[in-house]
């Protein structure tokens, strides 16, 4: 359980992680026209950890996304980043100031800038896109951007614009702009939909290198990058969190193989059977 604090100063002060955690999410629940998307769940995810989760559609993956951002909040429950900072006393703004990033399945960029220019203007925090191009970096804003272009491997494309990326390098600069904003906590939805094997590995490399300064929770389908990338797995199952440790342990946990292998996959619901689980488990 963690302190409650004054929110006043949340997007100027550091999460206090000093007991290793930075997000504690407690007893969420959220409900939609009766339909329970978010049943008393409670995660907590490391100072510097990649967290992956997995589950089938409707297991609530989004819905948490959208609680800890704001978008939605829940009925009852707890979310606190770090100690001492109420996420749901901050709205999406105050919370992305806090420090938490997230990164859509779809990539939102500038097509037209180029893709030094994208990261400028997330790194100028300028709220106007004129201003924004027309303000003249420092050192150490250019050096800034020098190194976000080297962590995402997009030197060599800084003065493309954008509309001439691949669907992965667009994905990669995305990341990229949200790193410009120095976030703490780094969620992302299903970053590899739609990428080539070698975008794939590469993204794999690129998220792994965030970990430690940033945490970085990955919500994906594709469970074989999710072998490549994740120390911990968290299974969701009717919003709740159902199984949580490592690959080799979720594959072998035997509430992971009843739910999606045995009596709640039977012939007569055969919709809530969800593929990538099952590849999974049976693997």
């Amino acid at each position: 359980m963690v302190n409650h604090f004054d929110n006043s100063f949340a997007g100027t002060k550091q999460p206090d992680t000093k007991h290793g955690v930075i997000l504690y999410v407690e007893d969420v629940n959220v409900s939609f026209d009766g339909f329970k998307a978010l049943n008393n769940l409670n995660l907590y995810i490391g100072d510097g950890e990649l967290r992956c989760l997995i589950g089938a559609n409707g297991a609530g993956k989004t819905t948490l996304m959208d609680v800890i951002t704001g978008k939605t909040r829940p009925d009852t429950g707890t979310v606190h980043f770090g100690q001492q900072i109420d996420l749901l006393k901050l709205d999406e703004a105050e919370i992305a100031n806090a420090g938490i990033g997230r990164k859509f399945q779809k990539p939102t960029v500038f097509e037209n800038l180029t893709v030094f220019e994208n990261i400028e203007l997330s790194l100028s925090g300028c709220k106007s896109v004129w201003s924004s191009l027309f303000h003249k970096l420092n050192g150490e804003q250019q050096d800034r951007i020098i190194e976000i272009l080297h962590i995402i491997g997009l030197v060599a494309e800084r003065f493309y614009p954008a509309s001439r990326l691949s669907h992965g390098q667009k994905q990669w600069l995305e990341i990229g702009m949200l790193l410009a904003s120095e976030p703490k906590l780094l969620l992302v939805d299903e970053p590899v939909a739609g990428m080539t094997p070698h975008e794939t590995e590469r993204t794999a490399e690129l998220l792994t290198s965030l970990a430690g300064k940033h945490s970085v929770v990955v919500v994906e389908h594709d469970m074989a990058f999710v072998r490549s990338i994740a120390k911990t797995v968290t299974v969701l199952h009717q919003g709740s969190v159902l199984a949580e440790g490592s690959m080799r342990n979720i594959q072998m946990n035997p509430e992971v193989i009843r739910v999606y292998l045995g009596e709640e996959s039977a012939p007569e619901q055969p919709s809530t059977k969800p593929s990538v689980i099952t590849e999974l488990v049976k693997s």
